[in-house]
């Protein structure tokens, strides 16, 4: 398949163009690569502005696609950022990034009408150069969730909420704070955001049926009256549109499910940057072990993050050292996979029926669209918050492991008593009918004249009408 990475220079006058200004890191890009190909299938051009090495990983997803009108409004621009003295200066490293992105935008604006940027919330720092340009509109991607915005808002402006403050009220320590997630910057942050005169609408990757309360509670408390588009979930945006990726057709994991019952199998997988330690390793190899029951599970290092780094994630082999003898022991029952796997595939699968989750918000939304209960193991930022969400407020899941306990290693015990309540429980098999109930309702919406189908089209008349 051609791809095409002209980055604007030479193009005709366009009544619209769209800048796609992502956060440079593996967890955010997925997002907007799937809102930019939903937008491209609309005849309107759109240009992916990323970093070379990120760029790289997006196109290689595309190969075997078949070839159709999306991908030919689909321009992948490669920015490249001088390294600095400090590999680690990655404030230094972005605001390089953010004048490279700045003046390719300069120059895309004079080839159009319109020129409509949609930027990753977190770049908002190294964008501030985009007030010159006359012919802009610009929308802010949000990556959490509405659940996490609304709940972190509230804690840094002491917000009072009736029905939030039972439920801090109830789970105690177990309610996570922005100090033990996002840490002190959130409230300058927040500011920041608050204070971004350029914002025309915020793109939210959720469905109104699912966080509509917090969505409106945000903003009367916030008193807050710009745009807000849910359109999500965004890896269902295509569905009726253009062919999906169909890279993993012949992936081993999804051979694996095909002997299974359905149901029957566990799927285990903490993202793209997490690295468990080789203790935490030894105890989770147990406890899958022990639980008898089927896996799936993805061993892998966190992917590099660098900004300055030109090694792609695609093809990385895993590094972890798993406890001698278990692959043979749990040979038939359980399969490792040491490299990438196709998520959405096999969360899609019948045979699975349960998902061992770091609990980001991407996954969760696969998870959730797929009717797939969750074992909640959050890590850093908003995936406490989401697991909260996830267990208290949709009840579609449990957590593994307290958060105010998150500094210790979880043993295998708990591991273990995990995967036997979520697969094989009265409580496990309530929680995932909750699931599905819930995926038949997001079909619904999504589909052609559902709701959700709707406030997508909705956001497209607005970017495109004068």
């Amino acid at each position: 398949m051609a791809i095409n990475n002209s980055s604007g220079d030479n193009l005709q006058l366009n009544e619209v163009i769209v800048a796609m200004v992502p956060w440079p890191e593996h967890g955010h890009l997925n997002p907007l690569f799937l809102l930019s190909r939903f937008i491209a299938s609309h005849n309107i051009p759109v240009h992916f502005l990323c970093l070379n090495a990120r760029n790289h990983d997006l196109k290689k997803r595309l190969q075997g696609v078949r070839r159709n009108a999306t991908d030919e409004n689909l321009h992948f621009c490669d920015l490249s950022v001088p390294k600095t003295e400090v590999e680690s200066d990655k404030d230094l490293l972005l605001e390089n990034l953010g004048k490279s992105i700045c003046e390719k935008c300069h120059l895309l604006s004079k080839n159009t009408k319109r020129l409509v940027i949609i930027h990753d919330c977190l770049m908002i720092t190294y964008i501030r150069d985009l007030h010159s340009i006359p012919n802009i509109k610009c929308y802010s991607f949000h990556s959490i969730s509405s659940f996490v915005r609304y709940s972190t808002f509230r804690q840094v402006l002491h917000t009072v909420d009736e029905d939030q403050d039972k439920l801090i009220q109830e789970l105690g320590d177990e309610f996570p704070t922005v100090e033990s997630t996002f840490g002190p910057h959130l409230e300058e942050y927040i500011q920041e955001e608050r204070e971004w005169k350029l914002n025309s609408g915020v793109v939210m990757n959720s469905f109104r049926e699912l966080e509509g309360k917090y969505l409106d509670s945000l903003a009367i408390h916030a008193e807050d009256t710009t745009p807000v588009w849910c359109l999500g979930p965004f890896h269902m945006l295509l569905e009726s549109s253009v062919d999906l990726l169909n890279r993993s057709a012949q992936h081993v994991s999804l051979e694996f499910l095909d002997k299974q019952d359905a149901n029957s199998v566990i799927f285990v997988s903490f993202g793209t940057t997490t690295t468990l330690s080789q203790e935490q390793v030894n105890e989770f190899a147990l406890g899958l072990e022990q639980s008898s029951h089927k896996f799936i599970w993805v061993v892998r290092d966190a992917d590099d993050e660098r900004l300055d780094t030109e090694n792609n994630s695609e093809g990385k082999d895993g590094k972890v050292v798993l406890p001698e003898g278990f692959e043979e022991r749990v040979e038939g029952r359980g399969m490792v996979v040491r490299n990438w796997a196709p998520q959405l595939e096999i969360l899609g699968h019948p045979s699975t029926g349960g998902f061992m989750s770091h609990c980001g918000w991407n996954s969760c939304m696969e998870s959730i669209s797929m009717g797939v209960s969750i074992a909640s193991w959050p890590i850093h930022v908003d995936q406490p918050y989401n697991t909260v969400f996830i267990t208290n407020v949709l009840k579609i899941g449990i957590s593994v492991w307290k958060w105010s306990r998150r500094e210790e290693i979880v043993p295998a015990a708990a591991i273990e008593k995990a995967v036997k309540t979520l697969m094989g429980t009265p409580e496990g098999e309530e929680m995932r009918q909750r699931a599905v109930e819930l995926s038949n309702k997001i079909k619904n919406f999504v589909s052609h004249g559902g709701l959700a189908r709707k406030e997508m089209e909705s956001f497209i008349s607005n970017i495109t009408d004068n």
